[in-house]
């Protein structure tokens, strides 16, 4: 059995994360799918709109996915281990970085394959973030008869 993983913030789930998980699922037999903690995306210097207990109730409920784990810190590589996973699934936009390409080796190392896949373009959770921000400043511009 093939286990794949990946992981994200998952917020404003969109279909540039329905893409992911799909094509995801479609290369391995069982796909588990981390959601990142609160604690962990503010570390990151973002702060998720949508609550942890939401999302990874969001991402439970996704067809393709079949398991879903907390991922509470920047370890993928012992997420995967632990769970026995073979392939981690990740986002183009790491491919090719002195980063990634040091991970990839730490990856093989351990017989895990990383494969990425393009981001749905023109969709992202920041973007999104963006226009509901816009649209709410401008609402309230509208009532306050500005």
């Amino acid at each position: 059995m093939i286990i794949g993983y990946t992981t994200g913030v998952f917020d404003l789930f969109h279909i540039g994360h329905l893409n992911l998980l799909k094509n995801a699922k479609g290369l391995c037999d069982k796909l588990v799918v981390g959601v990142t903690v609160d604690d962990l995306v503010t570390y990151k210097g973002k702060h998720a709109l949508i609550p942890f207990e939401d999302r990874i109730e969001i991402v439970r409920n996704i067809k393709y996915v079949d398991a879903v784990v907390a991922q509470s810190d920047m370890d993928k590589l012992s997420m995967c281990k632990k769970l026995g996973a073979t392939i981690l699934f990740v986002g183009d936009d790491w491919y090719g970085t002195d980063k990634w390409k040091s991970y990839e080796k730490e990856f093989a190392k351990e017989g895990i394959k990383i494969v990425y896949f393009p981001y749905t373009k023109g969709i992202s959770s920041t973007l999104i973030t963006k226009a509901l921000i816009d649209a709410r400043e401008k609402k309230e511009e509208n009532q306050d008869g500005r």
